[in-house]
């Protein structure tokens, strides 16, 4: 029996259960939306959770220095302070801004070498097409379509690394990578999250799709409607169950 890392705080939301009590260990999380969809609140909010849970935390991203992290948090409610502090979670700027400095451009080498990164149980990606569209060797094959071999060598080393089993969470934005390196993360996604959103008046209203939820503990919703508020942090706004 699969066992599960739980996104708990389930005292302040319905998070954790709306996605069926959390995420299964061992897993590949694709978490897919375009620029302001919300797929960073997302893995902060799950990361949050986790780690006020007990759960050993890496969040990787390639937008928000420590600092901003620290703040962004804080502005949801979510204070990681003493996670960090505590060593409960390690925190990781990704600069990859680096197109006249060398080798440093080698990302996803970079990132696969990184060791001290996957010693958490739990590793958030924020996000993985910003690594892709930036690293030279996928730059390269962009133009002759195969993008998916280099995709391909990456799976199987984030294989390699849920073998042990330890998650990691991936955030991808559509519209920045192309199909063919997206289908191969899709197929071997063992959750697959798909961001909607829609404006209606002033108001956006977000939802994600369960596209693929695979070794859940207890019956996911298959569309997950919540908005995101200064000082309250993500909220579940209604359950659709399939």
């Amino acid at each position: 029996m699969t066992d599960h890392y739980s996104i708990g705080l389930t005292d302040s939301d319905r998070v954790d259960n709306a996605i069926g009590g959390g995420l299964p260990e061992g897993s590949l999380v694709l978490v897919e939306g375009e620029d302001g969809a919300g797929k960073s609140v997302i893995c902060q909010r799950f990361s949050y959770g986790m780690a006020a849970e007990g759960t050993y935390v890496t969040y990787i991203s390639t937008e928000l220095e420590s600092w901003e992290f620290v703040q962004q948090m804080h502005s949801l409610s979510y204070d990681v302070v003493d996670h960090l502090l505590g060593e409960q979670m390690l925190f990781l700027y990704a600069n990859i801004d680096t197109h006249d400095e060398g080798r440093k451009r080698e990302l996803l080498s970079r990132f696969v070498g990184a060791q001290t990164l996957w010693r958490a149980d739990v590793i958030y990606v924020d996000s993985l097409s910003g690594l892709l569209r930036n690293d030279p060797r996928f730059e390269a094959v962009s133009d002759s379509g195969e993008e998916d071999h280099v995709i391909q060598r990456l799976v199987s080393f984030l294989r390699r690394v849920t073998a042990q089993n330890k998650t990691v969470v991936m955030t991808v934005d559509p519209t920045s990578v192309d199909e063919d390196a997206l289908r191969p993360l899709r197929n071997v996604a063992d959750v697959y999250f798909q961001i909607d959103t829609n404006t209606v008046g002033q108001e956006i209203r977000r939802t994600i799709r369960v596209r693929r939820f695979q070794n859940m503990k207890e019956p996911v919703d298959d569309s997950i409607s919540f908005n995101v508020q200064q000082g309250r942090g993500l909220s579940i706004v209604s359950r659709t169950v399939a």
